[in-house]
């Protein structure tokens, strides 16, 4: 595993921790985008509709920006707020935008500066009650790794066991719960972005779920492996087998234990000795429902199956398709939007993601005419807060593979999972096996 470097240019500053500083951050964006969307349409009214959209499509790329700039100084639950928006799908807009809006947001995912460890010794010293020599006999004072609630460190204790040590930043705690109430001034812009999501929902959906241990310090067993940025550099055969494991396990989980970990992010797992995939970090999650599992099921089975009048069926019944808005919507172009998300796991056929945007998810964008007269449709379906982390599980795990280069039959694995179909693969052959021991 690559060491740290000694020093990170990308250093955070201070986080603005108290209550008035950070509603002032969320307040003064979503005031300040505000006014000038308003200006915007204003000007649109007298604009031919080339401009209009052209002008459209500069503000919402203004905005993505600021959020960004913003939510990535505040870090706590307002950056996670920030990292679900990244997963928002901007319809109407060209691809190359699409694809530049998504890598800005992805930095509130990826690109987390560190804070300076003289900001964290104080906290650690009260934490353990005394200097850190007292618990461990060494502490590597950079951070080894940066998300946005904590940060994480190398450690050995006194017995020589070698650790992580995962902390809190100092403030974070105090300023969840203000930025979790500030979620709903961000409602306005999330509606811009995406008008047909459910945002109110998705805001309500972070209150009920999102949580922090009263513990600001958290020591775990250190496990040595590879992570992710060596992987995608290995041979085809070990790429595979390693995005296949990754497949399994996210989706495994959901589809056969009900449980939505909505965090998939590559840098919380390693590849350890022996082909082993070891998974890190579990404080995105929720318990799923029979019923909303039951609802991604018959959606998968439609689309594999090409069925446009039992997908609308199975949309309106899980929640993202409205029954009132139902009739804006043709079945035939349901199918068409579903099958462009979702065909890479719910068909099956062998398929290997690359970089270049071919075999990208299978998501061939519109062109411009069908944009144009898609996005009334578009603008019917909605996100159905319960299934908020189980699309940010199957967009990231897409991502993944499509990074990884990876290749397989994903429809035929996920068909493990979502239909009960016997095993495809070897690696499903030893899964099943081993569940079949009661293990």
């Amino acid at each position: 595993m690559a060491e740290p470097p000694d020093a990170d240019p990308r250093e955070a500053k201070k986080l603005p921790s108290g209550r008035v500083a950070r509603t002032a951050r969320v307040g003064g964006l979503a005031a300040g985008q505000g006014v000038r969307w308003a200006g915007m349409r204003a000007a649109n009214r007298v604009r031919t509709p080339e401009r209009a959209a052209a002008a459209e499509q500069e503000r919402t790329a203004a905005l993505v920006k600021e959020l960004v700039e913003q939510l990535s100084r505040m870090r706590g639950a307002a950056m996670k707020i920030g990292q679900i928006i990244s997963m928002v799908d901007f319809e109407g807009l060209p691809e190359d935008q699409q694809d530049e809006l998504q890598q800005q947001l992805a930095t509130l995912r990826d690109g987390i500066p560190p804070v300076p460890f003289a900001r964290l010794e104080k906290l650690l010293r009260k934490e353990f009650g005394g200097p850190l020599s007292t618990v461990f006999a060494e502490f590597d004072e950079r951070a080894f790794a940066a998300a946005s609630i904590g940060q994480v460190h190398r450690a050995r204790t006194l017995d020589g066991a070698d650790v992580v040590v995962k902390v809190q930043y100092p403030g974070v705690a105090e300023a969840v719960e203000t930025d979790l109430r500030n979620a709903q001034l961000l409602v306005p812009l999330v509606k811009r972005l995406a008008p047909g999501l459910d945002a109110k929902g998705l805001a309500a959906e972070m209150r009920e779920h999102t949580d922090l241990s009263t513990r600001r310090v958290l020591v775990s067993e250190y496990v040595q492996g590879d992570r992710f940025e060596l992987v995608r550099r290995a041979d085809e055969q070990q790429r595979d087998r390693y995005g296949e494991t990754v497949f399994r396990f996210f989706f495994g989980l959901l589809y056969r234990d009900r449980i939505a970990l909505g965090d998939p992010h590559p840098g919380n797992y390693l590849l350890a000795e022996g082909g082993r995939v070891c998974f890190l970090d579990f404080g995105l999650l929720r318990d799923i429902d029979q019923n909303r599992v039951a609802a991604e099921r018959s959606i998968a089975l439609a689309v594999r199956g090409k069925d446009p009048v039992a997908l609308k069926s199975a949309l309106i019944a899980g929640g993202y398709l409205p029954a009132d808005r139902a009739d804006a919507v043709e079945a035939e172009f349901a199918l068409r939007l579903m099958r462009r998300a979702t065909s890479w796991y719910a068909a099956p056929k062998f398929r290997r993601f690359d970089e270049t945007g071919e075999n990208r998810l299978d998501r061939e964008r519109p062109d411009a005419e069908q944009r144009t007269a898609f996005r009334s449709q578009v603008n019917q379906f909605t996100m159905p807060p319960d299934a908020m982390l189980i699309r940010r599980m199957h967009g990231v795990v897409g991502i993944v593979l499509q990074t990884l280069r990876a290749g397989a039959d994903w429809g035929a694995i996920a068909a493990e999972y979502l239909h009960g179909e016997p095993p495809a693969t070897e690696l499903g052959q030893a899964e099943a096996e081993f569940f079949a021991r009661g293990s």
